[in-house]
């Protein structure tokens, strides 16, 4: 019998060649895809960290700066003995706020009284309790305890209306305590605030706070009908505090338990 004929396959090295180049290239790929996979978990590691020290960091706040060059607004006539001087600042806000401030004091001594005059502008945040700002500015004897606090101490009459007192709490003798004082309108949108530690009696300090609001004026409004409006009603409402200062005080309430007269 004739035997089949065996066949013999070899593959040419030419292909065998190629596929080791190809088992090659694929293993090269995977190295270049795992570390480009590394390079990039590495980075976005670094950016997290980057933005987590960004967010930690306080960044400043735009705040009122003193602005030289800003013209009165307003003027408080003859409140003090000429001993007394005053000093007149206007603080401005890049949201648009403006603060007029007026203290008075002897030269070369901390203040005794201060009168503010807060036109708000975009900055103004209507959550923040309006006693906030007054109680870190509210000037008194008992000053070195810690968190500033105020607690009610009655109202009196004004000629914006009633206006609330307010001053430190835990006093030994409530009637030398510094009184500060606040009244807010909505429109136009004003507030003003300030305290006294002039007089030596609560009724005193309250007769101070009533004859500083009383001789208030408005020197310019600008482009604020609604201001000017303010404070010419306000003025038909004088009480002539300055003719008789110490002895007549019927605007002001009881001195020592003033009455509630209508909402603050």
């Amino acid at each position: 019998m004739q035997s089949k004929p065996q066949y013999h396959f070899r593959i040419h090295p030419a292909l065998t060649s190629f596929a080791d180049e190809c088992c090659a290239t694929l293993a090269r790929l995977i190295v270049y895809v795992g570390a480009l996979a590394l390079f990039s978990i590495a980075g976005l590691h670094v950016w997290d960290q980057l933005r987590l020290d960004t967010a930690s960091e306080p960044t400043e706040q735009p705040r009122f700066t003193l602005a030289q060059r800003s013209r009165p607004a307003f003027v408080v006539s003859s409140l003090d003995p000429p001993e007394k001087s005053e000093v007149y600042e206007v603080f401005r806000h890049p949201e648009g706020g403006r603060k007029d401030v007026f203290h008075w004091g002897s030269p070369g001594e901390k203040p005794v009284a201060e009168l503010e005059i807060y036109r708000p502008g975009r900055e103004f945040d209507p959550s923040e309790p309006p006693t906030a700002d007054l109680a870190a500015r509210l000037v008194m004897e008992d000053r070195q305890e810690g968190r500033p606090a105020l607690e009610a101490a009655g109202v009196i009459d004004s000629k914006f209306g009633t206006v609330a007192l307010l001053r430190r709490p835990s006093r030994l003798d409530a009637a030398r305590s510094c009184l500060g004082f606040i009244k807010r309108f909505g429109d136009p949108a004003l507030q003003i605030s300030g305290w006294s530690c002039q007089g030596t009696t609560l009724g005193a300090r309250q007769s101070a706070i009533g004859c500083m609001l009383d001789r208030l004026s408005l020197l310019a409004s600008g482009n604020e009908p609604k201001l000017a409006e303010l404070f010419a009603r306000a003025d038909l409402k004088r009480s002539g505090c300055g003719a008789a200062r110490a002895v007549s005080v019927d605007w002001v309430t009881e001195a020592e338990k003033p009455h509630l007269r209508g909402p603050l």
